[in-house]
This record gives structure tokens, C-alpha cells and sequence, in this order.
């Protein structure tokens, strides 16, 4: 039996719904997102995690832990452990006035963005508009249902998955020569950033020895 285990690298599949509302919200799956009008991207299909790592709701993370390969789990995820519970602090009264000065007219549903922080408005009233800012799946019970397809054994693919999930990027350049890993990656990080990701990469996989980073500029497209 092939049981998971904390810091292993496996691919999994998944899709969750409210739980009380039974809508599906998110889906590694093109099909069922394309069936229940989800905001369609190109980069449906299994993913790679690292489990402990949080690269997916700490709810689903938790529940991998000791799961066996090959099967599919039925996770319910309170609150706390995926989007966080309400915080009344979040939910404002806002001038009405304040939107009709940037010839926006709130009304209820409507999402607007107010100093880089996304909300949504609740009611408009008396000249005042109720603007919830927490996230929309706050206080939420969700239910994922988890395919976990397989281990990941090679170290590229593991690097590699981890850099994606990581940085939230998907195009550099990769490559592992023994225990030498060179990774060009094409947006600049900090210098604690970098040092923060050799640690990780050289704790996680540990046949990678050393890790050089570099920024590779892209060429200028040709008009």
C-alpha cells in the first residue's frame, strides 16, 4: 500500500462545491468547468503539489496526509481551514456619493475594487452603500471530492511543479545536471525570495545539492 506523506510530490485532481448550496466553484476539470460556466483558462488538468507545502486550500492539504495513491477521498473543508471566517470589520458603509464620483453606480452584487481591495456591494440606501470585503467564499463549509492519481519521482518534474505553484509563473527555463540545479526564470524576486526558494528546493528534493538562479530578459518581439 502507498500511503502519502508529508513533503511527498503527487498529482492529484479535484473539484469543490458549497457544501450547503451544492455549486460547484473550482475544478481542475475542463468539462465540468465548461458545464457549470466557470471562468475558462488554458491550464485545466491534474496538478502536481507538494503535500504540506499550502499550495492548495490548507483543508485539502490537511486531508492528504495518509491517503493512498490510486484512490479518490471525499474532503469537507470548514471555514477555517479554506477562505476564513467572516470578519465584521470588513463589511463597510461607504458614501454613495463617493462612487458617483467616479461615475459608478453601486448596486446589489455588483463587484467593485476601492483603494486595490475588491468587494462586494450588499445595499444601497439613505446614500449609503454596504460593501462586504471579505472574500466571497468566507465562512463557507466547502466539499471537494480528490483524485489522487499518482507520485511524482522524478526531480525536474518536481522542481518544476513547485517553481509553477511557488511563484505563480509558468514560463522559465529549467535544468538539473547531477545534483546541480539551473533555473532562469524571466521575472526578477528579491534577493530574500531567492535565497527562501533555495531553501526550500534543496530541503524538498534533496538529491538537488545546489540551485543557481538567473533572470533572463526576453527578447524583444520583432514588429
Amino acid at each position: 500500500m502507498d500511503v502519502i506523506k508529508k513533503h511527498d510530490f503527487i498529482e492529484i485532481e479535484y473539484t469543490g462545491k458549497l457544501k450547503e448550496e451544492d455549486v460547484i466553484f473550482d475544478t481542475t476539470d475542463a468539462d465540468v468547468a465548461k458545464k457549470n460556466n466557470l471562468h475558462s483558462h488554458s491550464d485545466y488538468g491534474p496538478v502536481v503539489v507538494c503535500v504540506g507545502e499550502n499550495q492548495v486550500l490548507r483543508g485539502i492539504d490537511k486531508g492528504l496526509d495518509g491517503k493512498e495513491i490510486g484512490k479518490e477521498y471525499d474532503v469537507e473543508i470548514k471555514p477555517e481551514d479554506a477562505f476564513g471566517s467572516k470578519d465584521a470589520k470588513l463589511i463597510q458603509l461607504i458614501p454613495t456619493s463617493k462612487f458617483k464620483q467616479q461615475k459608478i453606480q453601486p448596486m446589489p452584487g455588483m463587484q467593485i475594487n476601492i483603494d486595490n481591495t475588491i468587494g462586494i456591494v450588499k445595499t444601497v440606501s439613505g446614500g449609503r452603500t454596504l460593501v462586504d470585503f471579505n472574500h466571497p467564499l468566507a465562512g463557507k463549509d466547502l466539499f471537494y471530492k480528490v483524485k489522487i492519481n499518482k507520485k511524482i519521482t522524478d526531480d525536474k518534474e518536481k522542481l518544476s511543479s513547485y517553481i509553477k505553484l511557488s511563484l505563480g509563473i509558468k514560463d522559465f527555463n529549467l535544468e538539473i545536471n547531477e545534483n546541480n540545479a539551473k533555473i532562469g526564470l524571466k521575472i526578477e524576486i528579491p534577493k530574500e525570495a531567492e535565497e527562501k526558494l533555495r531553501e526550500k528546493i534543496t530541503g524538498l528534493i534533496p538529491s538537488i545539492k545546489k540551485v543557481e538562479l538567473s533572470f533572463v530578459k526576453e527578447e524583444a518581439k520583432k514588429s
